[in-house]
This record gives structure tokens, sequence and C-alpha cells, in this order.
């Protein structure tokens, strides 16, 4: 079955690889990927309708980063968010709770896990606890006006099916871009 095929060999000799590197070149690295991360986010603040696109695609640097070094990435989820509290304040509360977490779960579950099942779900439930928190404890209205701010069914089963396909186009993007990357960094 498509989801249980075990997936994550080739991210974990990798790891091994990238931790290889000298200190100083994998800081670079995380650097520039916290950099990446902070202007795609930040893009959102900028350049209304095309930046929303753009801060989506901010999960990927954070991702990316995690497949090759968890604490690496971890790292870089920091960093991004200090230059986001530079950058542009208002995407702080966004980032640290859904593209931001949603990048560091995956990246860190394919070290952690085989199978594709449970790198989506990994990803899926770190998104959904992210949304959840930001409507319904902080009341921020994340998903925009349509959604209302108080508990409801038909919005917390909304927000599972998304996450859970949002996080499966994440993992799908990372394969692909990790072995077009791998070749260049590693």
């Amino acid at each position: 079955m498509y989801f249980l095929k075990p997936i994550s060999d080739e991210v974990r000799l990798s790891n091994i690889i990238f931790n290889k590197h000298k200190k100083t070149m994998r800081l670079i690295i995380g650097s520039i990927f916290a950099c990446i991360a902070a202007i795609l986010q930040a893009a959102g603040g900028f350049l209304p309708g095309i930046g929303y696109f753009l801060s989506a695609l901010a999960t990927a640097p954070i991702l990316l980063c995690s497949m090759f070094s968890i604490p690496f990435g971890v790292m870089s989820y920091f960093l991004t968010i200090m230059l986001l509290f530079i950058l542009q304040p208002t995407e702080l509360i966004v980032f640290p709770f859904t593209t931001g977490l949603l990048g560091l779960g995956i990246g860190a579950s394919f070290y952690f896990f085989r199978k594709r099942l449970s790198i989506i779900a990994t990803g899926a439930i770190l998104l959904i606890l992210g949304i959840i928190s930001l409507l319904f404890i902080f009341h921020f209205p994340v998903l925009g006006p349509a959604f209302s701010v108080s508990f409801s069914f038909l919005t917390t089963g909304s927000i599972f099916l998304f996450a859970f396909l949002y996080s499966w186009l994440w993992v799908e993007m990372a394969l692909i871009i990790f072995k077009r990357l791998k070749m260049i960094i590693i």
C-alpha cells in the first residue's frame, strides 16, 4: 500500500553525511535556510495576494534543514522567529504555530519514522495543534473571517482534513526537493 511504504532511509543516510561537515558549514547552511524562511514568511505582510502564497512556502526551508539535521532544523526554526521579529512582527504568531511547526515536525519525523503514513500523521497532528491553539486558545483568526474562533465540530473537522492533505502535500514535495538539494549540500 502507498502509505505504508518505507521512505526515510535515504534521509537517515544524508543526516549522517551532513553531520560529517564542519560545524561552521552546518551553521551557515542552517542560517541560510532560516533567512529564506523568514523572507518567505514575511512576504505575506509585504505583498498582499501573492505574498500569502509565498508565506506558505516558508515551510520548505525549515523542513529541509530538519531533514538534514534535527538540531540545526530547530536552530533554523528559532532563528527564523527572531528574524521575523525584526522583519515582520505581525507574522510572529502565525509562523511558530503553523508553517514553522509543520516544517520542523515533518523534517524530524523523517528521522524517527519509516512509513509515509507516520510522517504525514506527525505533520498533520502538529499542524492541527498549532491551528487549534491559535483559533481556540489565543482567539487569533488564523483561517480568516470565514471561520469562527469559538469551537465547532465543523471547523475542527475541516481543520483535520486540511491538515492531513496539506501535510501529505509537503511530504511529497519535500522528497522531490530533498533528492535534488542533497547533491548540492552533501
